[in-house]
């Protein structure tokens, strides 16, 4: 009896240490992209965006083995952050620069402003329902605050959110019913109570680390929140309560965003602007977005 439990402690060790100990590999060639490099995202056919590719305002596409090149360049004064898929053929990009959510056709290429809001800091990173309701953080690095914005389906900017540190990594829960973000500076995640009509309330802190940066954020289909610990060199899992369940280790420090892909929605790449390049790890679960992705497909073909 004794030697059967001791035999569970050890399996149960095991299983916990072999989650914990997650490691990065490299994805795409280092240097390729700039110091801003950022936004990662994946379309219905397993392909991988990020932005800053060779050079600021710029969109790279990647094969699956991690080839990129050129796909768009943004207008002039432009500057991509983050990335969403709003359907198989539609994605939407946070231009910090020009206070803009740019709005890029995936087949034709067109890039037009789906929303302008001159009272927007940045905006800095996005987050996106099925039905199409965009949510933008917005910080102001100068003054350490920052707020939340709501793109409503039609482009039109509402603030939800003010009074808040330094917004930067943001998703919607797989059920669309809550709304995270962080705080880089103040390394605080709140979570929002979300309206169908993209309203927030009844705002809660659910993480605060101790050390280290913030940056980029992905949900997956279990709501456990996957986060860029930008200059800690890691990424770091919160259950949907607020607990620390893994920690990925990345070759590069500056992690700066993230976002799920490959056959199963459970291949995750990250940004990482030290190196100028992407990385890769395997998750447990899927990605929400993933998984909305295929729900698109899945739509089209009917």
């Amino acid at each position: 009896m004794n030697r059967f439990f001791l035999l569970l402690i050890f399996c149960a060790a095991f299983v916990e240490a072999s989650f914990a100990q997650t490691k990065s590999k490299k994805f795409s060639t280092e240097g390729e992209f700039t110091s801003n490099c950022e936004g990662p995202a994946v379309d219905s056919e397993g392909n991988v965006y990020a932005v800053n590719f060779a050079r600021d305002g710029t969109v790279a596409i990647m094969s699956k083995k991690g080839s990129a090149s050129f796909f768009v360049t943004l207008p002039k004064g432009s500057t991509g952050n983050g990335i969403r898929f709003a359907d198989k053929n539609t994605f939407y990009v946070a231009d910090f620069t020009g206070h803009n959510v740019l709005k890029v056709n995936l087949i034709t290429k067109d890039i037009s402003v789906f929303a302008n809001e001159p009272k927007m800091n940045q905006p800095n990173d996005l987050a996106i329902t099925a039905k199409g309701h965009i949510f933008c953080s917005d910080p102001n690095w100068k003054e350490g605050t920052g707020q939340i914005w709501h793109v409503s389906p039609e482009g039109k900017t509402r603030l939800v959110a003010e009074n808040m540190g330094t917004t930067n990594g943001i998703d919607v829960s797989p059920d669309e019913k809550k709304l995270y973000v962080n705080e880089s500076v103040q390394r605080n995640v709140w979570v929002f109570d979300l309206a169908p009509d993209g309203s927030l309330s009844n705002k809660k802190l659910l993480h605060k680390f101790e050390d280290g940066g913030m940056d980029g954020m992905r949900c997956d289909v279990e709501g456990n929140l996957y986060i860029a610990r930008h200059g800690k060199g890691e990424v770091a899992v919160l259950s949907p309560e607020g607990k620390v369940i893994q920690t990925i280790t990345t070759i590069g420090k500056k992690v700066s965003n993230i976002c799920f892909g490959g056959k199963n929605g459970k291949t995750c790449y990250i940004t990482l602007q030290d190196r100028g390049c992407l990385e890769t790890f395997k998750a447990n679960t899927a990605g929400r977005e993933w998984a909305m992705m295929k729900a698109f497909a899945e739509v089209n073909k009917k």
